[in-house]
């Protein structure tokens, strides 16, 4: 478990920095569109949340959802460990879920005996359970799929949630490209020129 921990922060320092890297101009160019607005709070959410170990750190976020630009601005907490780019949702203090409420056992399979993986485990940029969120199914329940990735987790998994992760808002956007081009014709609009309803 230590070397398959030791090789999945490898993989979130080497890959979140080259995407840190990549995406610091976009972040940029949003934060100074936001600076332009004037946003009353600021161009960031600051929000606390649990990490690894049960410890909090402030998670920072861009206030746009362009672009992915408010998951893309969380990539500083992936390169300095806080966050991993595959893992949990990470959860605030508050919630039942992070395990600082012992005596609290959730009905929803995420109860006292899955509170202990949670400290066990860095809160991912994505996740099992964002990625299979819209499908529907019953058994897709995030604290369930939380707790199926703590159980199963390796870097082919890992692999696999990010590749789906950048998949699903490609397809999202090359459906709304085709969809917006696409002619809707009306019945009559493909008739023959001279061709009337009457004859």
């Amino acid at each position: 478990m230590q070397t398959q921990m030791t090789a999945k922060r490898a993989l979130d320092l080497a890959l979140g920095s080259i995407l840190l890297l990549l995406a610091a101009p976009l972040l940029a160019a949003g934060a100074v569109a936001l600076a332009a607005r004037r946003p009353p709070d600021g161009v960031l959410t600051r929000s606390v949340r649990i990490g690894l170990a049960g410890r909090p750190f402030v998670l920072r976020t861009l206030r746009t959802r362009r672009l992915r630009l408010d998951l893309l601005s969380r990539l500083p907490h992936v390169v300095r460990g806080e966050l991993s780019l595959v893992g949990p949702e990470p959860l605030p203090p508050d919630d039942e879920r992070t395990g600082n409420d012992s005596g609290t056992a959730g009905g929803d399979g995420d109860g006292a005996g899955a509170q202990h993986w949670r400290q066990e485990l860095r809160p991912g940029l994505t996740g099992l359970a964002q990625i299979r969120s819209r499908s529907g199914m019953p058994w897709d329940e995030p604290a369930l799929l939380d707790q199926h990735y703590a159980e199963h987790h390796w870097l082919g998994l890992d692999l696999a949630i990010m590749a789906a992760a950048v998949q699903i808002p490609l397809r999202a956007a090359v459906r709304g490209l085709t969809h917006r081009g696409k002619a809707h014709l009306s019945d009559t609009d493909h008739r023959l020129r001279g061709y009337s309803a009457a004859e």
